[in-house]
This record gives structure tokens, C-alpha cells and sequence, in this order.
């Protein structure tokens, strides 16, 4: 499956997506959101994933420039996340992206996460996105913004790392909190142990103590986003 470069643009910051394609007619739209190492390897290969499963996948660009190195992504995060209608302007851009696509017409829509783009998934359905599943792999729950009720309209899955120190449990509870008081249909699959990337092989090479992989749980997480999805497509 080749991967389709998608030039797109939040207002006259330039950016670029990438898109894989299923074999067949698609069966749903889905936006992945990268880490906040940005589009990698590893999220093209989760959009060939999808692609695999079906579906139309494109994954998103949060800064509109290449990542040199950790400490670069923080640096381009900061000031993305400091505001978030910033933020969320910037994810509709890539919403609106794969979803203005010709492949993409009368398809259902999802968005899925990794990390910060986990926590973007979800500021995207705590926002009323037109989706009918946002999904988000070790993400961060916290928001400055919290999901009025009746504002998501998307069910949520997380999938999270009971051990991961970037997101403690009173941020876990907080998120239960928030979803219940806006009435949203969540999936919450908290495995013990497991600690921040834990979907990445290559966690384990950056010498992180709040990253690890873990295969089973990496296994588990996918098994769940594919179930979920395959219920909300019908």
C-alpha cells in the first residue's frame, strides 16, 4: 500500500499529512494523531494498519515542520497545547483534511491517538467532532477545556498504562469524572504494570523510565480499538 502525501494548512501554516489507502472501497475515514515526535515509522505503520483493516487512514501533522529530537518536540508542543482553541483549530485542520478527501465522501469518521495524539483524539470529540470513535493509546487525559454535556458524540475508548507516571491515577479519575458529566459513552482498558508507550518497540531504546513496551498489552489495545470499531461501523 503506498503512502499518499496530503498537503493541508491551519490557516498560513503549511502542513503535511499522509494517507494509505485499503485495497478495496473503504469502509471508514480514521485520523491518526502522532506522538509529539510528529509523524514516524511507527504511525505510518499503524495507518497501513488500518488500511489493512479497511480503512482510509491519514496521519496527521501537528507542527508543520520535521522533529529533530525529543527536546525539539517539546519545544514545538509547548506553544501548540498552551492554548487550546490553538490546539483544536489545529486538529480540525487535519480533520477537515481527510475528510474533504473524494475517498473519504459518506464515510463515518474516527480518530485515534498515540501519547499526545491520544490526548488530541480526544480533544477533538470533548470539542463535538463528527466522529463515531475517538481513541486514545497511552494519551494524556488532561484538557483545559473539559467536554460540556452532551458535547461528545463520538464513544471514546482509552487505552492506558496503569504504571505510567505521565498519567497518575487522579488524572485517570478526573477523566471518568469528565465523561460521565458530559454523558459520554466510554471504554476505559487500564493494564497493570504497563507504563507510558507501551505500543512503540521502540520505547525500550530511549533510555526513558517512564516509557516501556509491552506486547501484550500492545496487542490487547489493538484487539480493542478493531472490536469497538467494528461495532460502531456495524
Amino acid at each position: 500500500m503506498a503512502v499518499e502525501q496530503v498537503d493541508y494548512a491551519d490557516g498560513d501554516l503549511a502542513l503535511t499529512g499522509f494517507l494509505v489507502k485499503p485495497d478495496g472501497p473503504p469502509r471508514a475515514a480514521v485520523l491518526v494523531l502522532p506522538t509529539i515526535a510528529n509523524c514516524n515509522a511507527p504511525m505510518i505503520r499503524r495507518a497501513h494498519m488500518l488500511a489493512q483493516a479497511g480503512c482510509l487512514a491519514m496521519v496527521a501533522d501537528f507542527y508543520g515542520v520535521q522533529v529533530r529530537d525529543f527536546d525539539h518536540a517539546r519545544e514545538l508542543a509547548g506553544p501548540l497545547r498552551a492554548s487550546v482553541e490553538s490546539y483544536r483549530q489545529r486538529l480540525h485542520a487535519a480533520l477537515a483534511a481527510l475528510t474533504g478527501r473524494a475517498e473519504a465522501q459518506g464515510l463515518p469518521v474516527a480518530a485515534i491517538g498515540y501519547c499526545m495524539g491520544g490526548q488530541a483524539a480526544l480533544e477533538l470529540a470533548r470539542d463535538g467532532a463528527e466522529l463515531v470513535l475517538a481513541a486514545s493509546f497511552h494519551g494524556l487525559l488532561d484538557t483545559q477545556a473539559p467536554a460540556a454535556p452532551g458535547a461528545v458524540k463520538a464513544r471514546i475508548l482509552v487505552c492506558h498504562g496503569d504504571a505510567d507516571p505521565m498519567v497518575p491515577r487522579a488524572q485517570v479519575m478526573a477523566f471518568w469524572e469528565e465523561m460521565d458529566a458530559a454523558g459520554a459513552n466510554w471504554h476505559f482498558h487500564s493494564y497493570s504494570g504497563v507504563r507510558h508507550g507501551f505500543t512503540d518497540p521502540g520505547s525500550d531504546e530511549r533510555g526513558m523510565a517512564a516509557i516501556s513496551y509491552d506486547a501484550s498489552a500492545d496487542r490487547q489495545s489493538w484487539a480493542a480499538l478493531m472490536e469497538l470499531l467494528d461495532e460502531v461501523l456495524g
